[in-house]
């Protein structure tokens, strides 16, 4: 696989190349300076509140990070200036819209379901799966994106946002041809917590992104209590006028906060899915250059894949110990293997309502299998790669999934 693929536009690859002569004349445009950032959300939203201002040393280390690492094209700076000063004026809003309307901040988070475990382990059918259940709500690509003002229950399947940001979210098969065979993005379709984190800037959708092993590091070694603090803020915010029973989220890189996530939802109950690390990694590294090569001409998929096996293996370490520290471990979490899950989910998921003790309905059991039904497998294309491509190797790389493969039985 070539990256930037060959099929990405040629507009695309003349702007970049315009880019690179910019930059051997020593201009980086357009800028990734804090302050830069902060007094264009200002000047755009016409507001000046931030909120908790937690958030501005992730900030400070995410865009030294993207201007030292990210090999970023003109295309690339343009988009990340975009993503933060996007998220940035979500921040304002939000934090405004809360001031303006006092029961937003009295919204109740009660007994949120947690996926997590690696990419590419089940994460995405599983969690796709539990929102269908007519009692479950999760958070769709098109609210997270545009959360403003609060969706609505009544036109919350007609809302024009759905389209503006069904549009945006394909200019991403443009700028990566084959991304959507990788994983699959729509409007509709549940999202990531990483995006709404990505308001905090604590969040691995930036490290997913682009190319900044420096601050995916970094957050690995932070106290994320303000961050997910402004994830309980966010989800108060999508309630506050279309609630349900409880709320389903998910994404990987939950994984190393397992202690902030419980201090922060005391009644959560969270899902591990399990699969062979090296079955993941491959796929895991084929995502990330993908991804990345939206936004950088200069792609190396063997540092990629390198920088990728550890964050991974570093994450399943803190996680591990951090599961092994709680007394009710055993009630809190319920474990998955992927061929489980490949196999009969529905009945995976019938295990797991009754280990939490919820209601698996007759109506939530129909539109889970409904849903089963009419999602093919492949439907944007196979994904092919190998773990040769990237430089990777079981003999080389296993001892460093070596815990959890002895825990998990791998």
């Amino acid at each position: 696989m070539q990256y930037p693929s060959t099929q990405q536009p040629l507009t695309i690859k003349l702007i970049n190349r315009l880019g690179r002569g910019l930059r051997a004349v020593g201009i980086a445009v357009p800028s990734l300076a804090p302050q830069s950032l902060l007094s264009k959300a200002k000047k755009q939203t016409g507001l000046n509140d931030f909120g908790d201002e937690s958030f501005l040393s992730a900030l400070d280390q995410l865009c030294t990070s993207l201007d030292k690492q990210a090999r970023l094209s003109l295309i690339g700076r343009i988009a990340a200036q975009g993503m933060l000063i996007d998220n940035l004026k979500i921040r304002l809003q939000l934090t405004h819209y809360r001031k303006q309307r006092p029961e937003v901040a009295q919204q109740k988070v009660k007994r949120p379901i947690f996926v997590l475990g690696l990419p590419r382990t089940g994460t995405t059918i599983l969690y796709e799966l539990l929102a269908q259940d007519p009692a479950h709500r999760s958070p769709l690509s098109w609210e997270v994106s545009q959360p403003m003002p609060p969706p609505h229950s009544d036109t919350f399947s007609s809302d024009s946002r759905i389209t503006e940001v069904e549009k945006v979210l394909q200019k991403t098969e443009i700028l990566a041809p084959g991304f959507k065979a990788i994983h699959e993005i729509g409007s509709q379709l549940p999202q990531e917590c990483v995006a709404i984190l990505a308001s905090h800037f604590m969040s691995d959708q930036y490290g997913a992104t682009f190319f900044i092993p420096q601050y995916r590091e970094w957050t690995l070694r932070q106290d994320m209590a303000k961050a997910y603090a402004w994830h309980y803020q966010f989800l108060q915010h999508l309630q506050v006028d279309y609630s349900k029973q409880r709320w389903v989220l998910k994404t990987p890189p939950h994984l190393p906060y397992l202690d902030t996530i419980v201090n922060q939802y005391p009644d959560a109950a969270i899902i591990h899915t399990h699969r062979d690390p090296m079955d993941v990694m491959g796929s895991i590294s084929s995502l990330s250059c993908t991804l990345h090569s939206a936004f950088s001409d200069d792609i190396d998929p063997v540092e990629i894949a390198a920088n990728e096996v550890i964050f991974f293996s570093e994450m399943l370490k803190v996680g591990m110990a951090q599961r092994d520290a709680m007394t009710d471990k055993d009630s809190r979490f319920f474990d998955v293997q992927f061929s489980d899950i490949i196999t009969d989910p529905i009945a995976i998921i019938d295990n797991l309502y009754r280990h939490f003790d919820f209601d698996f309905t007759l109506e939530a059991r129909q539109a889970m299998q409904n849903y089963l039904n009419h999602r093919p497998r492949d439907k944007h294309g196979t994904h092919q790669y190998t773990l040769k491509d990237f430089g990777l190797s079981r003999e080389e790389h296993t001892h460093l999934f070596q815990e959890y493969n002895q825990r998990y039985g791998f």
